[in-house]
């Protein structure tokens, strides 16, 4: 029961970008309405649990930060997304396992192997290839400007993952964290709006309608399921089914929107995916924790 529960979570996730993309908005646009439509459903479910929640004050406050940065992270995800695509665009946010390693070794002392050093370079020679590396045949409005961005987007979710980390200290449930990090969200996008001329409270009825089914889809049923189940599971599992979201939603890019990468681009996702999969698999107990809370 736990491993369907988790699927269905990851497979829930796995339609976000396409959300996006379906949406037509500009990237602060889909970020504030995720948040802005699951605020409210999420304070419902934290009302009914909310003598569980022991959080402490710190715990709260620090959620709330997260979904500052959380804001920072989809916003440039969902340019990446415009720029290179819905498959790519998520296979390359996947980098932030390498900026958590990285983290974890510089904040928390954990010991950087050869092999783990070897990996990360692979990683990000796959985020090179994913770009096209300039080609006429590279899918993408501008997939270099688009693998780019991604990548500073995969800085800023590793931050998110480590300090959302810090906030599920105590046990609980999973709403509570996650509604604190979804208002911070919230507060996040209207910051990134000053930044994004496109920015618009008018979108259309059928823009609002994928960006509802973003907000419950992902941000509400997806999270829930994986803050519910993924504890509950073996790191190495838990590592397997989370790469099912960049994999799931590189065939949805193909199916609706015919997302015909090159073969660089193809080459590219498979070393991203292979690294990633190394990495989260052989990460410390530190690092496992942090992947495994959000």
């Amino acid at each position: 029961m736990i491993h369907l529960l988790a699927l269905l979570g990851v497979l829930s996730i796995s339609f976000s970008a396409i959300f996006v993309r379906l949406a037509a908005v500009s990237p602060v646009t889909a970020t504030f309405y995720r948040a802005a439509y699951a605020a409210p459903i999420l304070a419902l479910v934290w009302l009914a649990q909310r003598r569980r929640d022991r959080r402490s004050r710190r715990e709260r406050w620090l959620a709330l930060v997260s979904g500052l940065v959380l804001a920072v992270d989809l916003a440039l995800w969902h340019e990446s997304i415009a720029l290179v695509g819905a498959g790519l665009g998520t296979v390359i946010a996947n980098v932030q396992v390498v900026f958590v390693a990285l983290a974890a070794w510089l904040l928390f002392d954990e010991r950087l192997t050869t092999a783990r050093v070897g990996t990360i370079v692979a990683v990000l020679g796959g985020v090179a290839l994913t770009s096209g590396l300039a080609r006429h045949d590279a899918y993408g409005s501008n997939p270099v400007a688009g693998a780019v961005i991604g990548l500073i987007a995969g800085v800023c979710y590793s931050v998110f993952i480590l300090v959302y980390r810090e906030a599920n200290r105590t046990p609980g449930p999973a709403s509570g964290p996650l509604l604190d990090s979804t208002v911070g969200m919230v507060a996040g996008a209207l910051a990134c709006a000053l930044f994004d001329r496109h920015f618009s409270f008018g979108a259309s009825r059928t823009a609002h309608l994928w960006l509802a089914l973003l907000a419950v889809g992902s941000q509400v049923i997806g999270w829930l399921l994986i803050g519910q189940a993924l504890p509950a599971l073996p790191a190495v599992e838990t590592s397997i089914l989370l790469l099912g979201q960049p994999i799931f939603t590189v065939l949805w890019g193909v199916v609706f929107f015919d997302e015909r990468l090159s073969v660089l681009q193809w080459l590219g996702c498979a070393v991203v995916l292979g690294g990633v999969a190394t990495l989260s698999v052989r990460r410390p107990a530190a690092g496992r924790a942090a992947h495994a809370s959000v």
